[in-house]
């Protein structure tokens, strides 16, 4: 008899990955092709919406071929948020190429807004700040600067979508224009309170309703394939953003559960329950999943850079051939030195949001060398992340919400011990590494499965989650404390630089 199994599209910023899993969880095979980024001007970020969709469906054949006798039951689309494109409705073909999260075109706009005292009613309104990484301002660009786009817009000729609303169209033959909670809670348009599009929000923006996907439960009827795509109908039954679905792939359905993702960047959520935080430390409150009806909201924080900062030793430097040598070199570092490496590339994430600030490494001596900048670079992404945590608690605890208590973590950066433990001592809290770190696409998978009725309570997911090692504080306080205050300062001086 056919294993009965489920397709996740993983559709990302640097790559187009379909996953195939088992009832239980397990990946039964992988096919990942990597996406052309473009680079038009400075500051700017692009992608080919087709090539988003040609490769995705490519992607999704070479895995269901290396599993030949099994049952597909369903479909999961997670992707990159924020990411926005705009088609036309009748043609299918997108008007512009898809602008991505990372783009800073729209930043003068956004602090236009800001200098008007816009951000206070974006905050309250759609848990957002006000910043170019979300979608708004990216539609109100297309708009604008695309020729006869915004009449086209104004007589509901184009569609609007994040990934998961283009792939979904495409998927579907372009029957269904719709999108998750989570996706729709990303792109400053819509209010997470009363979950409907926000019509203040739209003013704003000066963006028409006609654009707008219909915006559906996590799990939820997506529609089926179109025929031809697949040997039979399929149903696309979950569709959540990336975060949203790694958190759904971890398990943390529970107040106070914390996950972090250490990919390209690293993101953090926290589980807050029914309560939409009002962040007092410039993190995001967002949407976490919508299950019949019930809206789960979390906290978040990102960090823009995590594994590219191994990218950047190995492709920048050329301190390394492979970024796993960096567990070795960081272990072989003078447990003494103070280098510090404050990897603002990009400007910094969560909780400062200064897109302008830039990366320096602090305290070299002649001592130092490839070990000690590794031990440093590695530290930084645990010292973000404990930012992160003390932002959080603060915003929890002023709605007296528990805090996170100990860290689930995924992602690629998580197969390097001397990280995870160097994670656990400078957050003071266990670190937990589950069994499989596929948890985007098993998020997904997941919600999939329960609209498909596989499963029938989140219980039934929480039941699959293995542990594949804690790790727990073991750095002396004293040294930790020291850390911490080197971090600080570094923090201070870069901030006080840039101002």
């Amino acid at each position: 008899m056919s294993d009965k199994v489920i397709l996740s599209i993983d559709q990302g910023t640097t790559s187009s990955r379909a996953v195939v899993l088992s009832q239980s969880g397990q990946p039964l095979a992988i096919a990942q092709k990597e996406l052309t980024q473009h680079y038009p001007a400075s500051g700017w970020v692009e992608h080919d919406p087709e090539d988003i969709w040609q490769d995705t469906l490519s992607m999704c054949h070479q895995a269901l071929k290396r599993v030949p006798n099994v049952a597909l039951l369903g479909i999961g689309i997670t992707n990159q948020r924020e990411t926005t494109i705009l088609w036309n409705r009748q043609t299918g073909k997108p008007v512009h190429p898809a602008i991505v999260w990372q783009d800073r075109r729209t930043a003068d706009f956004c602090d236009a807004l800001k200098r008007q005292g816009h951000e206070e009613a974006v905050h309250a309104r759609t848990g957002l700040l006000l910043d170019a990484y979300f979608s708004a301002g990216k539609i109100s660009w297309i708009l604008n600067n695309v020729e006869g786009a915004r009449e086209a817009a104004e007589a509901g000729a184009l569609a609007f979508g994040t990934v998961d609303s283009w792939l979904i169209w495409n998927l579907t033959g372009g029957k269904v224009h719709a999108t998750d909670v989570t996706n729709a809670s990303r792109t400053s348009l819509y209010n997470i309170a009363t979950g409907q599009w926000d019509e203040t929000m739209l003013r704003l923006f000066d963006i028409p309703a006609a654009l707008l996907p219909e915006v559906k439960e996590c799990a939820d009827d997506f529609g089926v394939t179109a025929a031809g795509l697949f040997d039979a109908e399929i149903p696309i039954a979950g569709v959540a953003g990336d975060q949203q679905a790694a958190a759904f792939g971890q398990a943390c359905f529970q107040e106070g559960m914390m996950k972090s993702t250490y990919g390209t960047g690293c993101f953090a959520l926290v589980n807050t329950g029914s309560h939409q935080v009002q962040s007092n430390n410039k993190l995001i409150s967002t949407i976490a999943y919508r299950l019949n009806g019930e809206t789960v909201y979390a906290l978040e924080g990102s960090i823009f850079m995590a594994g590219a900062i191994m990218q950047w030793l190995r492709d920048g430097l050329n301190m390394v051939r492979d970024t796993s040598e960096t567990e070795a070199l960081a272990e072989a570092a003078d447990p003494d030195n103070e280098v510090v490496l404050m990897p603002a590339f990009t400007g910094l994430g969560a909780p400062h949001w200064r897109p302008e600030a830039r990366a320096a490494i602090m305290g070299l001596t002649r001592n130092a060398g490839r070990a000690e900048i590794a031990h440093a670079a590695l530290q930084a992404v645990s010292l973000q992340t404990e930012d992160l945590l003390l932002a959080m608690r603060s915003d929890m605890a002023a709605q007296g919400l528990s805090s996170p208590s100990h860290l689930r973590v995924d992602g690629g950066m998580v197969n390097n011990n001397w990280f995870v433990q160097n994670l656990s001592d400078i957050t003071n809290i266990p670190i937990d590494r589950p069994v499989t770190i596929e948890t985007t696409a098993l998020g997904v998978a997941y919600l999939a499965g329960l609209q498909l009725g596989l499963f029938d309570r989140l219980e039934d997911i929480t039941a699959k989650w293995q542990l594949d090692r804690s790790f727990g504080p073991q750095m002396p306080t004293s040294r930790r404390q020291m850390i911490l205050t080197r971090w600080s300062g570094a923090i201070s001086k870069i901030l006080h630089d840039e101002a």
